[in-house]
């Protein structure tokens, strides 16, 4: 498998999930450091697992890491698009770069990726992509514009490779997770600024508990599995009822 923002949070669980079932595991992120953690720990549970420091925004990049996990474990059978950025600001002081970022990371990372692997992926009878959304790509909200609107575009993008790819052999689905407790959740702090009668919307989960990396990762495993060979093009929402 490949997948990316593997540094942290639930690609690092997912990372790692695959790696102690038994997968080849080609991780990619940024952050170096973090890598090399996430690496070690697959090794050293009796994994096989192999990174590259790699800025998915980058197209060149992200065709260099493909590259170099297809040379070592001899293909990609799923790819995992975990990577993303985002945080609570308000809209007038949402500069252009970040918006740039955000918009390159979310749903251009994905593009980059997905186009890259895809002639992998066609490859390999079963194979699929399982794209990390958020339940803020499903509604409206406060204080997160640019990160709702490169999520929403990540879902119809999955949605569309799933009809695209349907008859060829590779499926595509999205988990849109709620809270969950990462290194990202800290940039969705609610300020003293924001309107009283719009945190409501803005304060993940409904239940009061955040998700842990975890939890999304055995998510992840399942859309990926034999056993989800009939779900394609799905929004698997699992933030404990919060959109209920």
């Amino acid at each position: 498998m490949f997948i990316t923002g593997a540094a942290s949070g639930i690609g690092r669980a997912t990372a790692t999930h695959f790696g102690a079932e038994g997968a080849k595991v080609f991780a990619a992120d940024v952050n170096a450091d973090g890598l090399r953690e996430t690496t070690e720990t697959i090794r050293q549970a009796g994994g096989a697992g192999a990174g590259s420091v790699c800025d998915v925004s980058d197209m060149t990049a992200v065709e260099t890491a493909v590259a170099g996990a297809v040379k070592l474990f001899g293909g990609i059978d799923i790819l995992v698009n975990a990577a993303g950025v985002g945080g609570f600001a308000r809209l007038e002081e949402t500069d252009e770069k970040t918006f740039q970022r955000t918009v390159g990371i979310n749903l251009g990372g994905v593009f980059h990726t997905t186009k890259a692997a895809m002639p992998h992926l066609l490859a390999r009878p079963g194979a699929n992509v399982v794209n990390v959304g958020s339940t803020a790509s499903l509604r409206g909200q406060a204080y997160a514009s640019v990160y709702s609107a490169s999520k929403a575009a990540l879902v119809l993008f999955t949605r569309s490779i799933a009809l695209e790819f349907a008859t060829r052999g590779v499926r595509a689905n999205c988990v849109c997770p709620g809270g969950v407790r990462t290194p990202l959740a800290r940039g969705f702090q609610l300020r003293d600024d924001f309107e009283p009668h719009l945190l409501e919307y803005s304060r993940p989960p409904a239940v009061g508990t955040f998700s842990e990396p975890e939890d999304i990762a055995r998510v992840i495993a399942f859309l990926a599995s034999e056993d989800a060979k009939m779900i394609n093009g799905a929004m698997l929402v699992a933030d404990h009822g919060t959109l209920a």
